[in-house]
């Protein structure tokens, strides 16, 4: 994990720590620096402290230990209405008792702005997100997607230098969704705005993020863009939160420099990068994306070859899914491009499959 030191980014935090309980840390030495301008997400599954840091940069929670500093000012004992930060929520939070021009200009009258200059920028925020002829309706006439952009506009309608979201697309149905990251990322690009976004949904952090912090037992386990994540996951936790992945065990047999021998649970050999593997004789569990596995005419020439039996063929549109026994393992996925070679293969069929040493990353025990 690289860690950027505390004093080069628009948001840092230092060695920051949280417990609720005075026992139990829920975010654990955390060091993170954001850029100004980026958009960083914060992904990791349900109680791993992720949504804790976006609460105690927001100042709703206070860190137990640590600074958290925003434009190179300390911010752990400033209110959160001074700290100057957009808001989004999943359940958008908007006024029921005022009008969408009301909702936004609300957050412009607290902060003292004359009436001409408020609408001004209410009418800029809502053609922002597509919603110039809906100033005069109120939330309860709006669909949750309109809603969502509303909550989206109020929060950039004063133009912070830092957005928090928080789960914002979770209420919204999947076309809907997939609509949404694109808008947010097509308006992070045009305002410069930097975001801190919280998901518990992998796509769309690869989809909208320029970097992705993944969370686990309130520390982060990777830092990186989504194609290097993606890719070369550090560790078998990343590896299996972040897509796809097919995961074989054994022990590590032989180390040759960068590159490694590992023993299956059935006896199979197979030739992997060395990345978290500590010597020989050590547990160590396989990544492979199954996008990188050929199956058929080709697979006998990679370094890594097998005989394998399809189990499940489950089709999806542009490519098969097909669950194999490879190594002793039935859940061993491998997607074939929907074309002539894959609509011919049949359940009980025995096939080769291979796959690069460059594909197959020897990662920790897991």
């Amino acid at each position: 994990m690289s860690d950027s030191s505390p004093d080069d980014g628009f948001v840092t935090f230092d060695r920051v720590q949280k417990s609720y309980d005075g026992e139990t840390l829920v975010v654990k030495d955390l060091n993170l620096s954001i850029g100004r301008g980026e958009f960083m997400t914060m992904l990791g599954p349900s109680g791993s402290g992720k949504t804790t840091c976006l609460m105690m940069l927001a100042g709703f929670e206070t860190a137990t230990s640590g600074e958290i500093t925003l434009g190179g000012n300390p911010i752990n004992s400033v209110p959160p209405h001074k700290r100057g930060i957009g808001m989004v929520f999943q359940n958008y939070a908007l006024f029921p008792h005022m009008t969408v021009g009301e909702n936004l200009s609300f957050p412009l009258e607290v902060r003292g702005m004359g009436k001409s200059e408020r609408e001004q920028k209410v009418k800029r925020a809502l053609d922002m997100v597509q919603m110039g002829n809906f100033a005069g309706r109120r939330p309860a006439q709006l669909s949750g997607g309109q809603q969502q952009r509303i909550a989206l506009a109020r929060a950039l309608v004063f133009e912070p230098d830092l957005v928090l979201m928080d789960e914002p697309l979770g209420a919204l149905d999947k076309n809907l969704r997939e609509r949404m990251q694109y808008e947010i990322k097509h308006i992070h690009e045009s305002l410069g705005v930097t975001v801190v976004y919280v998901t518990h949904d992998q796509t769309e952090a690869l989809t909208m993020s320029d970097n992705v912090a993944v969370f686990d037992d309130g520390r982060i386990q990777q830092l990186a863009p989504p194609a290097v994540l993606y890719e070369k996951p550090d560790n078998a936790f990343v590896a299996a939160f972040i897509g796809e992945n097919n995961t074989l065990r054994g022990k590590v047999d032989a180390i040759d420099g960068s590159t490694c021998s590992v023993r299956l649970d059935n006896g199979s050999v197979v030739k992997a990068l060395r990345v978290n593997v500590e010597g020989t004789g050590v547990q160590s569990t396989l990544s492979l994306r199954p996008e990188r596995v050929v199956l058929g005419e080709g697979a006998a020439e990679r370094p890594n070859s097998f005989e394998a039996e399809v189990l499940e063929l489950i089709y999806l549109g542009d490519h098969i899914r097909v669950r194999m026994n490879v190594c002793g393992d039935d859940e061993f996925i491998v997607k074939v491009p929907n074309n002539a070679d894959g609509r011919d293969m049949k359940v009980g069929q025995k096939a080769p499959v291979g796959w690069s040493i460059e594909d197959c990353r020897a990662l920790d025990p897991s």
